[in-house]
Parts: C-alpha cells; sequence; structure tokens
C-alpha cells in the first residue's frame, strides 16, 4: 500500500522570540519493507541555513538556523511511503537458545548494543514485573515480547499528553497509565531487566483510532538472528506495515520530532497535527 503522511506542528509566543537552532527528526527511515519518496519540509519563517545530517544512531536529522524574530513558527514535513506486506514473527533465531530467556548475545553484537542494555532505570519493581510476566509466557523470548505488549495495552489508562518527556518506568507501572512514550519506555526497561537491548521509535501508526493524529512511540527490541523488531505496547501488537519509523534511539529524549528553544520572556504554545492518507 502507499501511505500519503503530512504532520505539522505549529509553534505561537506571546511576544516575539528571536530562535535557537531547531533539530528536525521528521524524515522517515527506509526499510526493507519500505521505500520513501516525495518527502518535503517546509518551514516558516524561512530557515536561513537548513542541512540535514546522520546522527549517532544513523537517523536523518535536520538542523535550521533562523536569524529572523517571529511570533510563529511552522514545521511541515509531507511525503509517500510506498510499504509492502510482510510477515513480522517470519524469523528464526541463532543462536537458536535466544528462543528463551536469558539468553546472552554473541560478543560482537554485545559489544554494539551496550547502549540498549543500559539498566539505569530497571528498578527492583520492573525487575520483579518483568520476571512475573516472563514466567507467565514460559520464558519464551517472543512469548514474552507479545505478552508484555498486550498486558500494558489492556491493563493500563491510556492519556494523551502532547508536551514533556516520558515518565519514569516505575512512575508508569506503579500509576497503570500513560501516554505511548510511556509505555514504550516501560517496556524497554522490562525488556532491558531480562537483557534483551531495546530502544525507543518514533513515528505514526496508519489505522489506529487512538494514533490517527497523532505523532506514536513504541519499542524495537535487537534479538539474535532477527535483528531489530518492533513491538508497540500501546496498540498491543507485534510492528507490521502500518506502523512508520522516523528516528530510533537509546534516550527518547534525543529524537523529538522538534527540538529547540528561543531567547526572550515570551510563553510559547503548541499544536500539532498528524493526516496519514491511503492512496
Amino acid at each position: 500500500m502507499t501511505l500519503n503522511v503530512e504532520h505539522t506542528l505549529h509553534y505561537k509566543y506571546s511576544h516575539p522570540v528571536f530562535l535557537t537552532p531547531h533539530y528536525i527528526y521528521l524524515s522517515p527511515k527506509a526499510s526493507p519493507h519500505q521505500e520513501v519518496s516525495n518527502f518535503e519540509l517546509e518551514i516558516t519563517p524561512s530557515a536561513n541555513i537548513l542541512y540535514k545530517n546522520i546522527d549517532v544512531e544513523g537517523n536523518a536529522q535536520y538542523v535550521a538556523y533562523i536569524n529572523s524574530s517571529c511570533e510563529e513558527l511552522t514545521f511541515k514535513a509531507s511525503f509517500e511511503i510506498d510499504s509492502a506486506p510482510n510477515k513480522p514473527y517470519h524469523f528464526i533465531y541463532f543462536p537458536f537458545n535466544a528462543e528463551k530467556l536469558p539468553f546472552d548475545y554473541p560478543e560482537k553484537e554485545a559489544l554494539l548494543l551496550h547502549p540498549y542494555l543500559n539498566q539505569t532505570s530497571v528498578t527492583t519493581l520492573i525487575h520483579q514485573f518483568a520476571r512475573q510476566i516472563a514466567a507467565e509466557a514460559n520464558w519464551k523470548t517472543t512469548d514474552f515480547l507479545a505478552r508484555i505488549s498486550q498486558y500494558i495495552k489492556q491493563s493500563f489508562t491510556y492519556e494523551k499528553r502532547l508536551e514533556g518527556p516520558a515518565n519514569a518506568p516505575e512512575k508508569t507501572l506503579l500509576n497503570r497509565k500513560g501516554t505511548c512514550r510511556d509505555y514504550a519506555v516501560l517496556m524497554i526497561a522490562c525488556c532491558k531487566a531480562l537483557g534483551i537491548a531495546a530502544r525507543f521509535v518514533s513515528g505514526y501508526c496508519y489505522g489506529s483510532l487512538l494514533q490517527a493524529h497523532e505523532l506514536h512511540a513504541w519499542v524495537e527490541v535487537y534479538l539474535p538472528g532477527a535483528g531489530w523488531r518492533g513491538f508497540d505496547p500501546t496498540e498491543g501488537k507485534i510492528v507490521d506495515n502500518h506502523y512508520i519509523t522516523l528516528a530510533s534511539s537509546a534516550q527518547p529524549e534525543l529524537i523529538n520530532p522538534i527540538t529547540g528553544g528561543f531567547r526572550g520572556s515570551a510563553k510559547s504554545e503548541l499544536n500539532a497535527y498528524v493526516n496519514i492518507k491511503r492512496i
């Protein structure tokens, strides 16, 4: 299927402001099953300097310098993406013992995966919760990932929060509620508790009533023999061709769609809107 995506972010300031450099993560990632075309990024007021980088984790990053003062700032990204059907569970673990938890990564992969195995946010409560779900899944790796995704969807209350960082995973677990980014951060911590490398993903989910006009977040885990595979605790399922990735990171705050600031004492207001249509 071919999808047309438009994502607009509009900032309004109470007084004219001067902007600091803005870092933009709105350019979609191609994948073995997805091909991107006709990408455009419109910025109002126009950027005096705009260039594209590849960041430290391989994501496409735009950097914009706007020298004039403004009371409004708009970013609009639009593109088409061809998304072929795929079988997300069609893979084989290698080494084969990775089918069961816990497992060890091959030495060369483990060196590269170190940032995605960091235990900083993994508390005792997170460990206990992850082990409980794993035991219910008979310590089978795939079953654990599917079960924890479904558990969070079915047992937690979703809430909408446009701005601000993700909550700490233990807070989300205790409160039993959160946004998609809160759910993703919780699942990442649970995966790390059992030695599964995991990272945060920002993008879109076509066909979801909950995420129809929102930026979305989910989890990717690195499975030996299968590579990076996505699981969505908000929708309670494995990621398929209805998902579009913008960026992925070991640190969610590094891949906000827009990161930047302004000089002045003004107050700011953000409105964001996503529209995805099947062509």
